[in-house]
């Protein structure tokens, strides 16, 4: 089946809310890579996203706020915390195109065991700031928990003008519906929804990492698109199967 179009806002309802969270500050780092690359990384039932024959590899800093369930309050300590993944890019059999977490870094050790344990996604417990200076944003994380310890990245960028009209690439990088996960030899669809993003560009001030070399993607040079957002509500819906 043909991928389903590139759209703003998610192109289906969630259905009931599982939990609701905010992104906030958050900075998109991306370079282009043979789709070859990140196959192997994907799971079942799903293949490389592509954009003029390229696939990306994400490197997005940000804030997470408020995560709460059900509908609830979201938690004000234990729900915000920084947060650093690196993403691929990804669409399954049916056409819903999403994202692969090869990592996920935070700062909130007791959101990252229960991250790992309930949610089976990859997340790593690391000492991480986020600092706003005028419009420099900086970034900085170093893996405590698992191994390979001292993974670290540090990002500065600068925030640029508002995007009136989003690119082509803009869209495909930023608006994903849902996340694509291996369980049990199957592959669960984890649908969300958020309002359209609020898109800034953006430059590169400072970049060291090897996040995305420890998650078995490593990327090289400079990004090839840099965006910022101040962020988005998000909410989650059920697991589909």
């Amino acid at each position: 089946m043909h991928p389903e179009p590139v759209t703003p806002t998610a192109p289906r309802p969630i259905g009931a809310t599982v939990f609701t969270q905010g992104w906030a500050d958050l900075a998109f780092l991306h370079w282009a890579v043979d789709p070859a690359l990140v196959a192997p990384h994907l799971p079942p039932g799903t293949r490389p996203d592509t954009l003029d024959g390229a696939t990306y590899v994400g490197l997005i800093p940000f804030r997470m706020r408020r995560i709460g369930f059900f509908g609830l309050p979201g938690l004000p300590y234990l729900g915000s915390f920084a947060e650093t993944n690196v993403r691929l890019y990804s669409v399954d059999e049916q056409g819903r195109r999403g994202v692969v977490f090869s990592s996920l870094e935070a700062d909130r050790l007791l959101p990252v065991l229960a991250a790992r344990w309930v949610a089976r996604l990859p997340y790593t417990f690391a000492r991480m700031r986020v600092r706003r200076d005028g419009d420099v944003v900086t970034y900085t994380s170093r893996r405590r928990w698992p191994a390979p310890r001292g993974a670290h990245s540090r990002i500065a960028v600068q925030v640029g003008e508002r995007i009136a009209d989003p690119a082509p690439l803009d869209r495909f990088l930023t608006s994903r519906w849902g996340l694509h996960r291996g369980f049990l030899g199957r592959t669960a669809y984890w649908p969300n929804e958020h309002p359209e993003w609020p898109l800034h560009r953006a430059s590169v001030v400072e970049l060291s990492e090897d996040l995305t070399a420890a998650a078995g993607v490593p990327v090289a040079g400079e990004p090839n698109s840099v965006l910022w957002s101040p962020g988005v509500p998000v909410r989650f819906g059920p697991w589909v199967r």
